[in-house]
């Protein structure tokens, strides 16, 4: 596990039940208070002067990557399960309480006992703003610019330089731009 200091187990909780594990977290990353359980094949790629501050990480046979210059608050939840992937681009803030989906967490079956309710991968482009209690969904991507409302649940696509708001979530305002 490249990038984790002694100190990281103290500060954090991990639990390693994988059986092929790749994790890599710059050593400019903080993580303070953490849970961090990985599964399966799991990877983990965390970039450089990025913060996690009481985040749950939950990984089974996927993967996650939060690129750099990244802050994400306390309570958020990041699950990514079924083989999918959870992306995070540079300079993406996420704030508490925000939950980041694949996957429902159970199977949906119809008549003929047959799974409909399928994983998929989720993708938040640079410069991506989410604020407080904001749920985002399966086969969600979040392109470069917008702005995630407060208490809003995302499930579908996001357009650049766009805010949007509500459950579910509805475009408010397009070609803005944000600054941290």
């Amino acid at each position: 596990m490249s990038g984790f200091k002694i100190i990281d187990y103290f500060r954090n909780k991990i639990k390693n039940k994988s059986n092929e594990l790749e994790v890599t977290i710059a050593k400019s990353t903080k993580i303070v208070g953490c849970q961090i359980y990985l599964y399966g094949n799991a990877k983990l790629t965390i970039g450089k002067n990025t913060l996690l501050r009481n985040v749950m990480i939950e990984i089974v046979d996927s993967s996650i990557t939060i690129g750099d210059n990244c802050m994400i608050g306390k309570a958020s939840y990041l699950s990514a399960k079924e083989d999918t992937s959870i992306t995070i681009m540079d300079n993406c803030g996420l704030s508490r309480n925000t939950k980041v989906m694949t996957s429902d967490g159970h199977d949906i079956l119809d008549a003929q006992e047959k799974k409909i309710n399928f994983a998929k991968d989720i993708t938040l482009h640079e410069n991506i703003w989410v604020a407080d209690n904001v749920t985002i969904l399966k086969g969600v991507s979040i392109d470069k610019n917008s702005v995630i409302a407060i208490n809003s649940t995302v499930t579908k696509n996001v357009p650049a330089n766009s805010i949007i708001a509500g459950n579910p979530a509805k475009i408010i305002k397009e070609n803005i731009s944000w600054r941290s």
